[in-house]
């Protein structure tokens, strides 16, 4: 049990690192000292969905490493 835990917390940090470098840039830069940024644009429905399934492995990386910190220390 303790070999799955452990193994479920490297996958889902592991994918939770790729779904956050597939992000766009959300800012400028400082191309946008100048006035140059795009102000009013919205997500796309690609990006809303990614933010979703993002927020979902977050929340089973949190949990996974709670998991295994209460596993720790109960030994």
């Amino acid at each position: 049990m303790a070999y799955f835990m452990v193994g479920l917390q490297v996958i889902s940090g592991i994918v939770l690192a790729i779904l956050v470098l597939l992000h766009a840039a959300k800012g400028e830069g400082l191309g946008g000292i100048g006035g140059a940024a795009s102000l009013f644009t919205g997500p796309s429905q690609a990006e809303a969905g990614l933010d979703r399934i993002t927020w979902v492995a977050a929340g089973i990386f949190i949990f996974s490493s709670a998991l295994v910190g209460w596993k720790v220390v109960q030994f």
